[in-house]
């Protein structure tokens, strides 16, 4: 998440359900913030959450099913004794 410095902040307002902002205040205390810093910091978190390019490949990977290894389930118990 990057690093807020120097930056504009904008007034605005948002409707929310009332149980929604019960629930948010409670998380922000339980990390002693402000119910504000709480819900920037879990929107920035939700904003820049984008993967870095090792990451995309490996997605990439995955989704196309190459390079796959195949788990041999009849010897699972040797792989997690192995472990």
């Amino acid at each position: 998440m990057p690093t807020l410095t120097n930056t504009t902040k904008v007034q605005t307002a948002f409707r929310f359900d009332k149980e929604l902002i019960r629930r948010l205040k409670i998380k922000a205390k339980q990390e002693n913030r402000s119910l504000n810093n709480y819900v920037e910091t879990v929107l920035m978190d939700v904003v820049y959450d984008e993967p870095n390019e090792e990451t995309i490949e490996a997605i990439r990977e995955a989704k196309s099913g190459k390079n796959l290894e195949r788990l041999n389930l009849d010897k699972l118990d040797d792989l997690v004794a192995a472990l």
